[in-house]
């Protein structure tokens, strides 16, 4: 079991003590496999925000965890704390049939997105070869997410990025940044946005929520659950070709 979580800014004024309450808890009593953090952990990027992230993450019991920056980790320098906390800002992680690789989408003290051809080269490598389950994981969404306003911030070289996701053969990628859930089938990918986990800035009636993954070596089904009243919510049911 996965579970995806992102845009928790720890930091924020906007950071639900109750919302964070019931995450934990609820993660803590699925006992995922793999943790998947998609970025904004801090709002921005300063030392004290960091410990406080820090400490936030080390209460989730995971066997695994990937975290990787948002645009507001990466304010100030945050790049810097990012990686002496959590290490590479391209992590892979391989629980069994399934490989997720991280992507550091951020562009220092910008909102923008940018992955970059050294990225590239990262998801090839670690995924053109891999038999199992390939996820690819970072902040920015790479498609337009309904219900946002008008579109920004969308990684400037995303048609080139999801060109090499889709020639690899990647099933799955998990987004966050917009603070709405929604999903989009490309070709034959997912590509999984989440919400805010566990903040009040939420866009009209979107509740804070986060994303439970249950993944076979031919099945994924995928589940939305309600941060606040901690009710699943049926995203897709995928039979996936590996």
């Amino acid at each position: 079991m996965l579970v995806h979580i992102s845009d928790v800014h720890v930091t924020s004024n906007y950071f639900s003590k109750k919302l964070s309450e019931n995450v934990v808890g609820e993660v803590n009593r699925l006992r995922p496999d793999l943790l998947v953090v998609t970025g904004d952990i801090t709002d921005n990027g300063y030392p004290y925000e960091y410990k406080e992230a820090k400490d936030f993450l080390d209460q989730f019991k995971a066997e695994r965890l990937v975290v990787v920056p948002g645009n507001h980790d990466s304010r100030n320098a945050g790049y810097v704390l990012f990686e002496e906390l959590f290490g590479t800002r391209y992590p892979s992680v391989e629980v069994g049939h399934v490989k997720v690789v991280g992507v550091d989408s951020t562009e220092p003290d910008l909102d923008d997105g940018h992955v970059g051809r050294l990225a590239y080269r990262i998801v090839e490598n670690e995924l053109k070869e891999f038999s199992g389950v390939r996820v690819v994981a970072l902040h920015h969404h790479l498609v337009p997410v309904p219900g946002t306003g008008r579109e920004r911030n969308i990684p400037s070289d995303s048609g080139d990025f999801l060109k090499v996701l889709s020639e690899i053969g990647v099933h799955l990628v998990l987004c966050g940044h917009k603070h709405v859930p929604w999903t989009w089938r490309l070709n034959k990918m997912f590509i999984i946005n989440a919400g805010t986990a566990t903040t009040l800035r939420l866009k009209a009636h979107t509740p804070p929520s986060f994303n439970i993954l249950t993944i076979s070596k031919a099945l994924l089904v995928a589940e939305r659950v309600n941060s606040e009243t901690l009710e699943r919510q049926p995203i897709c049911t995928v039979h996936l070709e590996t």
